[in-house]
Formats: C-alpha cells, structure tokens, sequence
C-alpha cells in the first residue's frame, strides 16, 4: 500500500515495507518489516491536454527517510530495527542512523519531526529553497493525517496484511516488496 501527500513543492510517501538484506550490518540479520516514510520532492508537470486534462505529477527524489521496522522474526511492536537516513546522495541513501527517542516512541518522534520541515531539510542537507514558501505550515497541518495513515500501516503489518515475504516455497535470501 502506498499513501502520497503532496504539498508545494516537496511531499511526504509512505508504503509497507518487507526487507531481506543479502549484506545485512551486523545484528541487523534476518527479514524485517514495517513502514517507510519518505520526504520527497514534488513537481507538478504541465497539462497534456485541455485545461480539463489530467495533471502529470512526478514524486521525484528523496531527502529524507525514516525505517519503522522490526524483525520479521520478533515479536510485533518491538520496533527493534527502526531507524533514519537524514541525508541522501542523489537516491541513495547514507548510513542507518539508530536515534534513542526514535526508539523510545517512534510515531512522537517521527510527528515531532515531520513538524519541524526547517530542521529536517538541514539535516538532510538540503537548501532552504528546495521547499516552497507554504510546504512547512501544510505539511505541520497534515501531520495528523500523515500520522493516522502511517498507525493504519502498521496495523496491517502487524496483522500480517501488508509487508509480507514474497509469496513462493522457496527461501527468500534477496527481496524488497515495497512501493518505496
């Protein structure tokens, strides 16, 4: 599943996530599944038709992106895997960073942080200018129904919905079922 919210010019995605690292860092081994939430920018492409046409919308790269994941092994809740990239270089993105407070309420944390876009983009590096002038106040304002979609999705993991191993017989070494 895949949620969108698209605000000036930079939005938030947020998908399920099932995960099996064939170079896992240590402690890190074994399946994991959860949610990923991602700040991206946004453009707004031009009509292709009448004024009445559908708008092409294009989520392009990430800036931002937080893992709330645990184990596929642990027990649901545990949270034993989450954590942040504060910075991408181009689609790639640096080092898993593990935060206490992350760990220690996940879904505060992450709407604390989703209400500070300023902070966020210079952690991450990027350039003031990369937001438009009203994407801190909107996105502060959907942080709410940002955070109510995010719970939805783990509700679903944990359920044994969504992030899910690829279905088949054989082992899965290798996967990533993810929108994100």
């Amino acid at each position: 599943m895949f949620y969108a919210y698209g605000f000036e010019t930079v939005g938030v995605v947020v998908s399920d996530l099932y995960f099996v690292d064939p170079h896992p860092e240590p402690g890190q081994e074994g399946a994991e599944r959860g949610v990923r939430l991602e700040l991206r920018l946004f453009e707004r492409g031009s009509l292709k038709g009448s004024i009445y046409s559908a708008r092409p919308i294009e989520v392009d790269r990430p800036l931002w992106r937080v893992d709330l994941l645990e184990s596929a092994a642990g027990p649901a809740g545990s949270f034993d895997r989450t954590h942040h990239h504060p910075r991408f270089q181009g689609w790639e993105p640096g080092a898993r960073v593990f935060d206490e407070k992350l760990s220690a309420d996940p879904l505060g944390w992450l709407a604390e942080r989703l209400c500070d876009l300023d902070g966020v983009l210079a952690e991450a590096g990027a350039a003031r200018e990369d937001a438009g002038a009203t994407d801190a106040a909107a996105l502060r304002r959907a942080v709410p129904e940002i955070m109510d979609g995010v719970s939805r999705l783990l509700a679903g993991v944990r359920a044994g919905e969504l992030g899910r191993q690829p279905a088949g017989d054989e082992p899965v070494t290798d996967a990533r079922v993810s929108w994100l």
